[in-house]
């Protein structure tokens, strides 16, 4: 996400940050740099002439601060900046309403629509504890319906049932009413796409939204199509008045032209972003958070909040425990190695750190030791729970039936076992370690 972009503006950026004096020639040029990779990022000439604008305006009229460099002095102007054309504040979902409130997810075919919306009923039932219903109106694309009644059952939640020959008007009020009797508090109407925007897709849509009459319309996007976005953005919020976007298989897109844009070109804001294809990976679009990684500040705030969600608190405490006991087994290392890959890998965490893009060319070479770390995993799998509790016990025969359940080598169990025998020996040390004295460290 934005990887292309924010490698340039970091290299830009590396090039003035430690000079205490800029003159206008030195501005210049980097506001000419930094509008070329705007429009590589595949931002409008209109919108990066403008961006810039305000950015050399602002920087001319500004007075630096003594501790503070002239160059740091522009990064902390460009982030503001950034953060303004990205929306400013983040837009959260609506729940200030009657329920059951209804969000109507539109737009085209293939945008992701129906995976979007299982993601958006898993995150305010999980994140918000909400009691969800989702209806599908897709009675064009074959199987549509039964796609999203699947991907109910998958995150435990409530779906209409299917009624075979039912038009999209009357399925929207047989949700209604059940999500009413059923006291729900979100109904999710999921309706049908087109691979065009067309007059009798619009009509359809204007149609529901009258009987629904609902309190948030989200137009999922392909991030993908670029500019593409802006237009089916604009397009749809003519029509429907949209409350806000979610933009899709932002994972995919480095350049990330349509985020930068969207608020700028159609004064909608981007509510959330499809960062992966797990039901799991959905998250806000906070502009501030997403500047941050742009400039190179990271993002450690996400991290975090990522760690807590993850995270069981009382399992943390038992592992703490153990470790000052100087207590270390394969179970514990099997934790670690899961509590990892649900952060999303190593590659994922060391993205969110401050000056991840100076790092960018080696997290390549990371994919090597996350194959690795999956490896150790299923090696550890391949153990009774006898040998994970005591790995000592492991003889010639034990370790060859590991590495067939595994599909690996012995020579690969050793290895694993000599890792596991290092760290077993660092928890020991730090067992060891006065509690009041590791708290004053830790102050």
């Amino acid at each position: 996400m934005f990887d292309n972009f924010s490698s340039k503006i970091t290299t830009i950026f590396d090039k003035i940050s430690g000079k205490k004096f800029i003159s206008e020639d030195d501005l210049n040029l980097t506001m000419r740099e930094i509008r070329i990779a705007l429009l590589e990022a595949d931002v409008s000439l209109p919108v990066a002439k403008d961006f810039i604008e305000k950015i050399k305006a602002e920087a001319l009229g500004q007075q630096v601060v003594k501790s503070v460099s002239a160059g740091q002095m522009i990064i902390k102007i460009l982030h503001d900046e950034l953060v303004k054309l990205l929306g400013g504040e983040k837009s959260e979902i609506n729940f200030n309403a009657r329920p059951p409130i209804v969000i109507l997810m539109v737009g085209l075919q293939a945008s992701g629509k129906t995976t979007t919306s299982g993601k958006l009923a898993l995150r305010l039932k999980n994140k918000n504890h909400k009691k969800v219903l989702l209806a599908s109106l897709d009675t064009y694309r074959p199987a549509a319906q039964k796609q999203l009644e699947i991907l109910a059952q998958r995150i435990f939640s409530d779906s209409l049932e299917i009624i075979p020959e039912e038009n999209p008007l009357e399925i929207t009020k047989r949700a209604l009413q059940k999500s009413i009797d059923g006291g729900y508090e979100i109904l999710i109407l999921d309706t049908a796409g087109r691979t065009a925007i067309n007059e009798e897709m619009m009509q359809e849509l204007c149609s529901i939204k009258s009987i629904a009459n609902p309190t948030e319309i989200l137009l999922v996007v392909d991030a993908m199509i670029g500019q593409d976005a802006i237009n089916v953005a604009k397009n749809f919020n003519e029509k429907l008045a949209l409350t806000g976007i979610i933009l899709t298989r932002l994972d995919g897109d480095s350049r990330g032209g349509a985020a930068l844009t969207m608020k700028a070109a159609t004064n909608c804001p981007i509510k959330f972003i499809g960062v992966g294809e797990k039901l799991e990976e959905l998250e806000e679009f906070n502009p501030d958070r997403i500047a941050s990684r742009i400039v190179g500040m990271g993002d450690v705030v996400s991290l975090v909040e990522k760690a807590q969600e993850i995270f069981d608190i009382s399992e943390m405490e038992k592992s703490a425990k153990k470790m000052q006991k100087g207590q270390f087994d394969l179970n514990d290392l099997l934790s670690q190695i899961r509590n990892m890959k649900k952060m999303g890998g190593i590659s994922n965490i060391l993205s969110l750190l401050p000056g991840a893009g100076k790092i960018k060319d080696h997290l390549g070479k990371i994919g090597g030791f996350e194959k690795e770390i999956k490896l150790q995993e299923a090696l550890i799998l391949s153990m009774t729970e006898k040998e994970k509790n005591n790995p000592d016990i492991l003889n010639s025969s034990r370790k060859h039936r590991i590495a067939k359940g595994a599909g690996s080598t012995i020579q690969e169990v050793n290895r694993l076992l000599k890792k596991y025998k290092q760290m077993q020996k660092m928890m020991k040390k730090f067992g060891k370690i006065d509690p009041k004295k590791m708290q004053e460290m830790m102050g």
